[in-house]
């Protein structure tokens, strides 16, 4: 049987259709009820089998259990084995009882509503007209024939019977989800039709056998139950597969498939114009894992998962996509304004400290908001703007922000540019390729490291500034297969300059979002120990946007590099916020000065000023400084003279490739020989 559930507040979608074909199926099935009665007294006053068999459908509905979720629930019941068995003994009449009683049992159990009861058993008792009118027509009588032919005729009478049964109720049910549910949602309830079919196929076709069986020895009848068992065993699996299919695991949620299936609905049934998506993004919960161990955090993540649900919106839903993102969708808004008071109370449920092992933990999020259809007007795009926003809000220090389209992540040019790119990481890889700059000692002159610079030559559009590629990428989740494949290109050219007799430093440069995460730790681990790289010769480069916008996470990152040895150097030096306080708290190992205050040196003393004042600083505090940018001979002789440690620009050397940097080494180390003949100092020699 399938009962259709809808919120409270939601009316059929076609309500004056809906009624009159409640009327006619309801109508139908007395008629049939009132037509059948003396055949139905008949066979309960002269047949003791027809009420063991009734007794057992009863019986069978205790068993019933629901399969769906809030749009539908299909209640899977094994009564329809042995009411339709009556049917083929005894008619159709004592059939329509014992199915109605069963769903009365059901109903009772499930606690549906009177009318959900009587539609539902009307239904069947439709059903079961068109099924007994193909048994009157094929008269089937197993019993009494003794050649092959009517043997056969009447199996294909009975399978008939069948066949009817399962059209005529598969019918109603999509009438009735149509016109109570609208086109758009009905879709989801005729998705399921197949599996519900055979189902009761399954049971259909054991009718039969246990009309046989009731035939020969009522006592048989009772052997019906093994099989029976193994069906309703088996749908309850495939029930619960499904479940699983669209349930966060975890905490009960919907998972991003059922949130997807759920938007479709919305935009297509909706009665206001705006359907929003909010991304909810917990803050420092990395830190709770850290601290107090994984299982914490996922009793976290489930109260969490609870608080949300308290604030759910009547006609949304509230998902998780993973780790600590949510995901909430709200429709019958009238503005997005109303979406914004939807963050706020979400927010505030997570407001109060929870309580895990005697420990107040304070719970904060950011929200991000796109809107249907302004924002997008599919799934994927309002995820991917909503996510946007997150990361805006979190940039700000707001704990909610709404999607701004003049941001230009979404113009057709950088939507293309991004999905181009996407593609050449995983097919193209010939087109992405990283370059290396070396960083020379201002003091010996001596290649100290490299830093490694992505370059991607588009087949069309030729070589495409990484600053622009790195706009469009950096919130989303092409940022971290770049940081993989640069993580993996960057630590193997390593392990091959080291076969060459060769110890340089490498600096690779990563986003926010590779902070936040902190898989980028695990990934160096695995990357190292494969390739035998010593952690020393591999150095994160992190500007300091990228640790303002989410403090607490970064910095966790921040210092599992540390342990794990590899240098941290920040990038950007002076162009970003709070710097000093980055310095005092984090476990860095070189400051890199901005070369748009590099390159000002020569003929701006503000910009010499803060190059000074920089490299003191950084000598204060043990750490190195780089100068970027460096071009010209007079700046460097500048940089030298405030006690700088390195120099990396154009008047050093252009970005190469991997296996150009030995044959440049080499160079160099001439040139050095001529210029000082002592064979003291060999540019081949490379320290950190």
């Amino acid at each position: 049987m399938v009962a259709l559930t809808m919120p409270r507040n939601r009316r059929p979608a076609r309500p004056r259709l809906y009624g009159w074909f409640v009327v006619v199926v309801v109508g139908t099935a007395a008629t049939l009820l009132a037509t059948q009665a003396g055949q139905a007294g008949w066979a309960y006053a002269h047949k003791p089998a027809c009420w063991m068999m009734t007794g057992l459908a009863v019986l069978a509905a205790a068993s019933a259990f629901v399969a769906g979720d809030r749009l539908y629930t299909a209640v899977v019941c094994p009564s329809l084995c042995f009411s339709f068995a009556i049917l083929l003994c005894w008619g159709l009449g004592p059939a329509i009882v014992a199915q109605t009683l069963s769903v009365i049992v059901v109903a009772g159990k499930l606690k549906h509503t009177l009318r959900q009861a009587m539609l539902v058993a009307a239904e069947y008792a439709v059903a079961l007209g068109a099924a007994y009118l193909v048994v009157v027509i094929g008269d089937p009588d197993p019993f009494h024939r003794s050649t092959i032919s009517d043997r056969i005729e009447d199996a294909l009478t009975i399978a008939g019977s069948a066949l009817a049964w399962l059209l005529a109720y598969n019918l109603m049910t999509w009438i009735a989800a149509r016109l109570r549910l609208g086109p758009a949602r009905a879709r989801r309830v005729t998705e399921t039709l197949p599996y519900q079919t055979l189902f009761k196929a399954s049971l259909l076709m054991l009718s039969p056998v246990l009309a046989v069986a009731a035939h020969v020895n009522a006592a048989f009848v009772l052997l019906i139950f093994v099989p029976l068992y193994a069906v309703q065993r088996m749908a309850r699996l495939s029930a619960e597969r499904a479940r699983v299919a669209r349930v966060d695991p975890l905490t009960g949620l919907a998972n991003r498939r059922a949130l997807q299936h759920r938007f479709t609905d919305m935009i297509a049934t909706r009665e206001a114009p705006h359907v929003a998506l909010l991304m909810l993004d917990l803050d420092r919960f990395k830190h709770v894992n850290d601290a107090l161990g994984h299982e914490v955090g996922d009793r976290l993540l489930v109260s969490v998962a609870q608080r949300l649900q308290r604030e759910e919106p009547i006609e949304g839903v509230i998902g998780r996509l993973g780790g600590d993102e949510f995901a909430i969708l709200a429709t019958n808004l009238h503005d997005v304004s109303q979406a914004e008071v939807v963050a706020g109370r979400l927010l505030a449920a997570l407001a109060e400290p929870l309580r895990l092992d005697g420990l107040p933990i304070d719970i904060t999020g950011s929200v991000g908001i796109a809107v249907y259809p302004q924002h997008g007007e599919d799934f994927a795009t309002l995820m991917r703007h909503a996510d946007l926003a997150m990361y805006e809000a979190k940039r700000r220090g707001d704990t909610a922000a709404v999607y701004d389209p003049s941001s230009g992540h979404t113009s057709p040019h950088q939507l293309g540019l991004l999905t181009d790119f996407r593609q050449a990481l995983e097919t193209e890889r010939e087109q992405v390729t990283l370059h290396y700059q070396p960083q020379v000692s201002l003091t010996t002159g001596e290649p100290i490291g490299v830093e490694a610079l992505l370059r991607w030559r588009h087949p069309r559009r030729g070589p495409v500034p990484t600053a622009e590629l790195l706009q469009v990428a950096e919130h989303t989740a092409v940022m971290q297969l770049l940081t993989t494949r640069v993580i993996d290109e960057v630590v193997q050219q390593v392990a091959q300059w080291r076969s060459q007799g060769l110890d340089l430093r490498a600096s690779l440069n990563v986003s926010a979002r590779d902070l936040h995460g902190g898989e980028i730790v695990d990934q160096l681990a695995r990357r190292l120990a494969v390739y035998g790289v010593p952690p020393e010769l591999i150095q994160i480069e992190i500007t300091e946007s990228a640790l303002m916008s989410d403090a607490a996470r970064a910095h966790s990152t921040v210092e599992r590099l540390a342990e794990l040895g590899v240098g941290v150097a920040l990038d950007d030096f002076g162009t970003g916020y709070s710097s000093l306080q980055h310095l005092r708290k984090l476990p860095l190992s070189e400051i890199k000065i901005d070369q748009s205050f590099v390159g000002g040196m020569a003929r701006n003393s503000d910009d010499a000023a803060i190059v000074r004042s920089t490299v003191e600083l950084a000598r204060a505090l043990g750490l190195r400084s780089v100068a970027e940018g460096v071009e010209n001979e007079y700046t460097r002789q500048m940089l030298a003279a405030t006690g700088c440690t390195l120099a990396q620009g154009y008047l050093m050397a252009r970005p190469m490739p991997g296996d150009m940097v030995p044959v440049w080494l080499s160079r160099e180390a001439v040139r050095a020989a001529a210029r000082h003949p002592s064979p003291s100092t060999s540019a081949l020699r490379v320290t950190s």
